[in-house]
């Protein structure tokens, strides 16, 4: 008896301790890039025109242009980059189902193939594929997922990623405008902000990676600044070019 509780007390522990991080990133990956993606490019470009020596007005119509140009274009661009991805998929969808139609023997051979180069006997290699290809819609979700690398039932969908990229971007781009609509005079205040929210995306982007939260916020501010700084200085020289 105490051996199988010993047993069963190192399963739950096994249990407890092996657990992943979600490698793909799930919803905050996209949710977080695509804010960083705004206050970047944002922060750049209403840094650039306020290094031509503009007039706050300007300043604050080139930021909530920058706002509605970039989440209107991340937005047009994931809609049809994930719809593409979706119709190219479910073209390749038709094409096996009707292998697994007109040659259900060579698609069962062909399972039973992968299968055994995985390391398993021929013999049951051929049992499991013989299974596993007596429903058609399961067959053709198992051919999806060996040879496609894909789930039939888990395809993305074009207006989630649209909109999603849309909120995202629009959110990040807001902050350098913030300062401004609440009557700051001043392009420091909108700095300031942009730099603790690019700290605060890397930050959050740490969750994904093997990368310490601190490292990765730093990180992430230095090329933000970085970036800022750089369209600064280029507005500065042609302002006084022009």
């Amino acid at each position: 008896m105490s051996i199988i509780e010993t047993g069963a007390t190192l399963h739950a522990a096994h249990r407890d301790n092996h657990t992943h991080r979600d490698v793909s990133g799930g919803w905050l990956r996209p949710a977080v890039f695509g804010a960083m993606d705004g206050l970047v490019s944002n922060l750049a470009l209403m840094t650039g025109v306020a290094g031509g020596a503009v007039s706050q007005q300007t300043i604050v119509i080139t930021g909530l242009a920058g706002l509605a140009a970039g989440a209107f274009s991340m937005a047009a661009g994931e809609y049809t980059s994930v719809a593409s991805q979706r119709e190219l998929v479910q073209a390749e969808l038709d094409v096996e189902r009707r292998e697994l139609r007109k040659h259900p023997v060579d698609e069962m051979e062909e399972l039973a193939a992968l299968y055994v180069a995985r390391g398993v006997e021929p013999a049951l290699a051929r049992e499991v594929a013989m299974q596993l290809s007596r429903d058609p819609e399961q067959a053709l979700e198992i051919h999806a997922r060996e040879e496609l690398g894909i789930d039939p039932d888990d395809l993305p969908s074009p207006t989630v990623a649209a909109v999603s990229s849309f909120g995202s971007f629009a959110l990040g781009a807001l902050l350098p405008v913030l300062p401004y609509l609440l009557g700051a005079s001043s392009l420091w205040p909108a700095v300031l902000l942009a730099l603790v929210g690019l700290f605060a995306c890397g930050a959050l982007v740490a969750r994904v990676t093997a990368r310490s939260w601190w490292y990765s916020g730093l990180r992430q501010l230095v090329l933000g600044g970085a970036a800022a700084a750089v369209t600064y200085g280029l507005g500065a020289l042609l302002g006084l070019a022009l």
